[in-house]
């Protein structure tokens, strides 16, 4: 007798279950991809208990006849796709056949639909059909799910808490909406609304309706194309960077997708406009010739590949980057209703000290001394290094080439927080974040350099390693030479340096090589890229004034005059903000001049 038999198809529904259908979200997921792919204007999600006792999606969508929908619970049924060729061109969010047997085979189910002005209920238990009938229903689609899990109890009891649950279904149907501006979602969780869009077709209002306000307020639109791809949405500003990766919302031909080396992407290009800890809001639609994605690599269709990466990084780098650069980005102090005086002073002195960067180096770390400053220039041209003073004066005639206005110190808080004025109102600017970010673009400049600068060295620096770093760094010789370090072996696990660059500060030759060495042998794949931009960042960091170090008023204007020639001047290259302002307006609210 054969030991090998066909499993019977309840069976093979329960296993398939396991893969499709995990908790309430994907019951959620598969159920409201369904509703969009009928063509639906409205989509109606009601929760009970976050779904683990009811969940019912009711759409208006083209519904099905009495046929179809039997059909439907069938194992691979599906009406997307029809021969081989068109899972190459796949448009639909679904296309499987695997998704309402599966629910239907852990779960109770009741499918109301009509087509054509003729209602069908279907009743199922465990994926068995216990009744089915004609009924009243005027268009569209309803599907409600009971009991989930109740005849698979291991599942039952991995099941999240009801809070975390819910959580993962609103951030799935925020991210459907977000897709789907012209279709009106609505999402209750017993009987409270959570979720209800206009359906209009207005991306601004869904990301209302999602994130409120103040960040649709900060929500820039972005367009652009080429050959392969057609990108779409909106980005954040960078001071309303959230701490998780959830607000990144990425979209292809309308499928909410997670992809690691797109996201990767979209967070490289707010690289030191925001913190690494930090991640970008931005809701970006992708469309693509379905041919040039493979959506079938999963089950749950989250993730996706693309033919043509380079092309779309490309794209996606150089729209985001560019409207960057286009916007000012000095965010505005935060200014509340305020009824009394001493309000107006605690609001005042919290805000300073919400951008307050501590900063515990010890006296001994400080590679900067206290009468100097660590960004190059003289009282004459205000700026040395790269540019010419010729370069320097055309630039003082074209004021419209810089990003903020000019800025005139006043006062110095604490030895740290410059502050100053113009026409527009007054400004805090940190000045160790705004040395740094001076430092950062002269380092950065210099090491993107073909042809650099370097010193020879009268006695080379020695640098003894452990066996296994000293092999590590071998493989990256070359790359240290093309910054122009220049590294030699010197008998056993040792290296003597010859030159190094010009711009290394003076003194501190030998801390400086230590620490970009060090970068080279961290873990993970070498990335030159990344090398540089870290190098500059860490540099810069260590060549620039510090909290606490005394600079006057002088100085301070030479600073922020260079702050204001910087590519971006509103972040320090960890991406915390380097100048607030109070506009005239904050200002006369403040002090109760203005009252609206």
């Amino acid at each position: 007798m054969s030991a090998i038999k066909v499993m019977d198809e309840i069976l093979a529904n329960k296993i398939a279950a396991g893969e499709v259908v995990e908790r309430c979200l994907n019951v959620v997921k598969e159920l409201v991809e369904n509703s969009i792919d009928a063509k639906s204007s409205e989509i109606k999600i009601t929760l009970v208990d976050s779904g683990t006792k009811k969940i019912v999606v009711a759409d208006d969508g083209i519904g099905m006849d009495k046929d179809d929908a039997l059909l439907a619970f069938s194992r691979h049924a599906t009406s997307k796709l029809k021969n081989l060729d068109d899972l190459f061109n796949i448009s639909s969010l679904g296309f499987r056949g695997e998704a309402l047997p599966s629910i239907a085979s852990v779960s109770k189910v009741s499918l109301t639909t009509s087509k054509d002005g003729v209602g069908t209920s279907i009743l199922l238990n465990g994926g068995v059909v216990e009744k089915v009938e004609s009924t009243d229903l005027s268009k569209g689609t309803t599907i409600e799910v009971t009991d989930l899990f109740y005849n698979t109890p291991v599942r039952l009891k991995y099941l999240k808490n009801l809070y975390t649950e819910l959580a993962l279904i609103i951030e799935y149907v925020n991210k459907m909406a977000l897709s789907y501006p012209s279709i009106k979602f609505v999402l209750t969780n017993n009987e409270k609304e959570i979720l209800n869009t206009t359906g209009d077709g207005n991306l601004l209002k869904v990301i209302y309706s999602v994130y409120g306000i103040d960040v649709a307020k900060k929500m820039i639109e972005i367009n652009g194309e080429n050959d392969d791809y057609i990108i779409s949405g909106y980005i954040g500003y960078p001071e309303i960077a959230k701490t998780s990766r959830n607000v990144i919302t990425t979209l292809v031909n309308g499928r909410v997708i997670k992809n690691i080396d797109l996201n990767r992407c979209l967070i490289d290009c707010y690289h030191t406009y925001i913190p690494k800890d930090k991640f970008p809001m931005i809701v970006l639609n992708i469309d693509v010739d379905p041919i040039l994605i493979d959506i079938n690599i999963h089950p749950q269709k989250m993730d996706i590949k693309f033919s043509k990466m380079e092309s779309l990084k490309e794209l996606i780098t150089k729209v985001i980057s560019s409207k960057l650069k286009e916007i000012l980005l000095v965010p505005h102090a935060n200014i509340r209703d305020l009824n009394t005086i001493y309000e107006v002073e605690d609001s005042f002195n919290n805000n300073i000290v919400d951008y307050k960067i501590e900063d515990k180096t010890d006296e001994k770390d400080n590679v900067l001394k206290k009468e100097e400053l660590s960004f190059d220039f003289d009282n004459d041209s205000k700026i040395t290094g790269d540019k010419t003073e010729e370069i320097v004066e055309e630039e003082k005639n074209e004021e419209s080439e810089y990003r903020i206005k000019e800025m005139i110190p006043v006062g110095i808080v604490h030895k740290t927080y410059i502050i100053a004025e113009n026409s527009s109102g007054m400004y805090i600017i940190d000045q160790h974040a705004a040395a740094e970010r001076i430092n950062y673009e002269k380092v950065l400049n210099a090491l993107l350099k073909d042809n650099y600068n370097i010193i020879d060295l009268l006695v080379p620096i020695r640098l003894e390693y452990p066996k296994d770093e000293f092999i590590r760094i071998k493989e990256h010789m070359d790359i240290l030479k093309s910054i122009g370090i220049s590294l030699e072996e010197f008998g056993d696990n040792t290296f003597i340096v010859r030159s190094h660059p010009t711009w290394f500060f003076e003194g501190y030759e030998r801390e400086a090589i230590e620490k970009i060495i060090a970068i080279t042998l961290e873990k993970g794949e070498f990335d030159k890229e990344k090398f540089i931009y870290k190098t500059a960042s860490t540099m810069a960091c260590k060549m620039s004034i510090k909290a606490n170090d005394f600079i006057d008023l002088n100085s301070a204007k030479i600073l922020l005059d260079n702050l204001r020639r910087c590519e971006n001047p509103f972040t320090c290259p960890h991406g915390r903000p380097t100048i607030i302002t109070y506009s005239n307006y904050d200002l006369e609210r403040l002090f109760k001049r203005a009252m609206n």
